[in-house]
């Protein structure tokens, strides 16, 4: 999730903690029943596999790309060294968030 744009982990982040902040979840990525560029590229690219890890993917990756809309894959890869995914070995994932961004081969 994202609290005031940063990701944090919502398996440990306490509901007190966040009273005031702005929370956004995955779900909130979506405007008007359409999906995000974001979500769009992860389904085009098929970032999200078995869809385990996807919300927290797909968070990881919004919080970095309202901070650096360009980012070099380096940095995708540090934004995304919280999340884990046992099923794609993350190439896909790293694809999405570049076609996401406009970026990436």
């Amino acid at each position: 999730m994202l609290i005031d744009d940063q990701p944090r982990l919502a398996c440990s982040t306490l509901a007190h903690s966040v009273a005031g902040r702005r929370v956004e979840t995955v779900e909130g990525l979506a405007t008007e029943g359409n999906i995000s560029r974001l979500q769009r590229a992860f389904h085009e690219k098929l970032g999200a596999q078995c869809g385990f890890c996807t919300p927290g993917m797909l968070m990881a990756a919004e919080g970095l790309l309202r901070k650096n809309p360009h980012p070099e894959r380096d940095e995708i890869r540090a934004a995304l060294a919280g999340n884990l995914c046992r099923c794609t070995g993350y190439v896909k994932i790293i694809e999405s968030v570049e076609a996401a961004a406009g970026v990436g081969a």
